[in-house]
């Protein structure tokens, strides 16, 4: 088990992947085919449901099927975690967010985080964003964790936890590409000038990015690599002298 930071969360939230049920669900969710296999049986695309969670405004059930266009909330101690395409999902208690359609009812354009927190493997597909009220993410094929703080007045949290993401926020704006969780905020306002700033890596596990990526049929970064970095942000499998977020270099060298 790799070490993990906590703001505000609890080690019950991110070792969801340790639970029996979530193991027996994955199991039998691969037995079945896992996604290709439930498209063509037009079968549930829910992998696990605990706790009370409403789609479109009604009660969600291991029956339902999640699709583009949909609005999903969980409440108190509530998370689902689906597949939809060739990507997963795991949105985390007391979270809302919604689903916008691409080019079909498997196609996510916009996945819009309102509230809460949202783990999730990206297959490789046409561009697609994830928007919150602070920071927008232009990604294709990667593994990111998204939090909204709703304490700190809706300021965002993103971590590419590997690939390549356009990160945007206010008139701030780069292009991350990372091995190993890089990390940034939205900010509500300006700190240091900038709407977007580094930030450390929290919330969020290896195993729940490597569990994700199996459903999806992939692998993550460092599993291919075959080893891990520094868990600091930076986003990086090799800890070498002078190297940066490359929010830190806003505003520099033409940046």
């Amino acid at each position: 088990m790799t070490q993990h930071q906590l703001s505000g969360r609890t080690d019950t939230e991110l070792l969801w992947f340790q639970r029996r049920g979530f193991l027996q669900a994955a199991a039998a969710w691969t037995a079945l085919g896992g996604p290709l296999a439930a498209q063509a049986q037009s079968r549930s695309n829910i992998v696990e449901l605990r706790g009370d969670a409403m789609l479109n405004g009604e009660r969600l059930t291991p029956a339902h099927t999640i699709q583009t266009g949909d609005t999903i909330a969980t409440g108190p101690g509530s998370t689902v975690i689906f597949m939809l395409g060739n990507s997963a999902f795991h949105v985390r208690q007391n979270s809302m967010l919604t689903m916008e359609r691409g080019a079909s009812l498997l196609a996510v354009s916009v996945l819009r985080l309102l509230t809460g927190a949202v783990v999730s493997v990206w297959g490789k597909g046409n561009r697609r964003l994830i928007v919150t009220p602070t920071i927008t993410a232009g990604i294709r094929g990667t593994g990111t964790y998204t939090e909204i703080f709703a304490e700190q007045n809706g300021r965002s949290y993103l971590c590419n936890c590997y690939g390549e993401v356009d990160v945007k926020a206010g008139d701030d704006q780069l292009i991350s590409r990372s091995s190993y969780h890089q990390s940034f905020w939205g900010e509500v306002s300006p700190k240091g000038g900038h709407m977007l700033t580094a930030a450390g890596a929290f919330n969020h596990t290896d195993e729940e990015l490597e569990y994700l990526a199996r459903l999806a049929g992939q692998q993550t970064a460092w599993q291919i690599a075959g080893f891990k970095g520094v868990k600091d942000g930076k986003g990086y499998m090799e800890d070498k002298p002078g190297q940066m977020n490359p929010a830190d270099m806003l505003g520099k060298s033409g940046t």
